[in-house]
């Protein structure tokens, strides 16, 4: 992937703002690379950590399995709450 790109997406989810989320097909779409939620994924596991990767969701509404705890506890101090591990409906946003 080119640094073009992952700029984009990064910009995308710096402007995020503290106590929302998006999903990772809404940050592909945003940065013009609809579809690519799994690139979302890879450039947050890869060159994330100094972003707001907490605001990120599934398509569905819940964390990542492998950063579960974390990311709810992240987004819990922001405000957003989770109910049985996911985002409620009225709550998310969409593209």
């Amino acid at each position: 992937m080119d640094d073009e790109t992952v700029e984009r997406i990064r910009d995308v989810v710096l402007a995020i703002p503290p106590g929302e989320t998006s999903t990772y097909g809404e940050v592909a779409a945003r940065a013009g690379l609809p579809g690519r939620s799994r690139l979302v994924g890879r450039i947050l596991a890869e060159d994330g950590h100094d972003l707001p990767w907490h605001r990120v969701l599934r398509a569905n509404g819940t964390c990542a399995p492998h950063i579960a705890v974390e990311q709810a506890a992240r987004l819990r101090a922001e405000g957003v709450l989770m109910v049985d591990g996911r985002l409620p409906k009225e709550h998310r946003r969409r593209a």
